[in-house]
């Protein structure tokens, strides 16, 4: 069913953690309905789940500017990106 595109190993733990994020997060929502806050980071009321797509958008624009301008090994920009998520999830 997928074989017009090639899928590395890299690439479906990526897509599948992002896919299992987002419906963790759903079930969370459900169990646990959110009310908006207003963070430290992001200073605007928001939910679980906008500070969970700002911070995956955020993180691709991370990554985009470190592979065009920083050429160093992405295992130093991974602990960074995860690092960013966190405290925009966490305290944003």
């Amino acid at each position: 069913m997928l074989g017009w595109m090639y899928w590395t190993l890299p690439t479906a733990l990526f897509f599948g953690s992002i896919f299992l994020l987002l419906v963790s997060m759903g079930i969370w929502e459900l169990v646990s309905p959110t009310d908006f806050r207003r963070g430290y980071i992001i200073p605007m009321k928001t939910t679980r789940g906008d500070r969970l797509f700002i911070s995956l958008l955020s993180m691709a624009y991370i990554t985009a500017i470190w592979v065009a301008l920083i050429p160093l090994t992405k295992w130093i920009l991974i602990p960074i990106a995860i690092v960013w998520v966190v405290l925009l999830i966490a305290v944003g």
